[in-house]
């Protein structure tokens, strides 16, 4: 699993990067190795962010030095600033991470600082094509759960599809399978969720990957069956650099141009 943004844009350099502390809320396993953290802005305030854009998370390791992590926040988030509203992310768990000791460590109620919104891997305003091509595998599925709302308003007001495709290795690493199910159910004819299994096959029946599309192999092996149109698709791509930049080629063969291709990379950090 792949757990860090760290090829994306950050916000431009007149922005004024907010420090905050973060108060646990609660606490599970999404996936046999992916945490689902909910976290609250412990000063009172609300963090207004634009779905896609990731947190910075600040915390001491045992030299003394401080380290720094990013995770996509994965809220479903509506831009109505209210305090309290819950700060989520999933992270992966890496064997002898920092960071998965401490979240695995922290107890219900304890604070971490925390730093941002940061990042331009969001839905533009000035977007106007036919339809979006949201592909991720493992952790990079989180930015997407959290456009769900502003991509329903698209779908409602001017008919935009769009297609998630998630790359994992069984269907037990599936997130947010449930919420892309039921958007799929409640836009059938502009919302298809599609899930690519690298290391099991699809079991027919699986409630997770109902009415998803399901196949064995990576994601670039979808790709074919939704054949990209230039000028029509924007797509957006996130997790593993290698997949990452294999889809990157195979839209460029499909000669989608190059501004309508928005990349994210998500490495494993200790």
């Amino acid at each position: 699993m792949w757990g860090v943004p760290v090829s994306r844009g950050f916000a431009p350099a007149y922005s004024v990067v907010d420090f905050f502390p973060i108060r646990l809320v609660a606490r599970e396993m999404a996936a046999p190795s992916v945490l689902h953290l909910r976290f609250v802005r412990d000063d009172g305030k609300a963090l207004d962010y634009t779905p896609g854009q990731f947190i910075q998370i600040h915390f001491p390791l045992a030299d003394g030095s401080t380290a720094r992590r990013s995770y996509s926040c994965a809220t479903r988030h509506d831009h109505v600033i209210a305090c309290g509203e819950a700060v989520e992310f999933v992270a992966s768990c890496i064997p002898g991470g920092a960071a998965t000791a401490l979240f695995q460590g922290m107890a219900i109620g304890d604070t971490l600082n925390a730093s941002g919104p940061l990042g331009l891997f969001s839905l533009k305003p000035g977007d106007a094509n036919a339809r979006y091509l949201l592909i991720a595998t493992g952790t990079g599925v989180a930015s997407y759960r959290s456009m769900l709302p502003d991509l329903e308003r698209l779908m409602r007001e001017r008919k935009v599809k769009v297609v998630v495709v998630h790359g994992v290795r069984t269907p037990d690493d599936l997130l947010f399978a449930d919420e892309f199910n039921d958007t799929a159910r409640r836009f059938p004819e502009l919302f298809e969720y599609r899930i690519a299994f690298s290391r099991a096959s699809f079991e027919a029946g699986d409630s997770r990957a109902t009415p998803a599309i399901a196949q064995s192999g990576y994601v670039q092996s979808v790709l074919p069956a939704l054949k990209p149109v230039p000028g029509e698709d924007i797509a957006y791509i996130c997790g593993n650099p290698v997949m990452v930049d294999a889809v990157v080629e195979l839209l460029k063969a499909d000669a989608l141009p190059m501004k309508d291709i928005r990349r994210e990379k998500y490495i494993s950090l200790k």
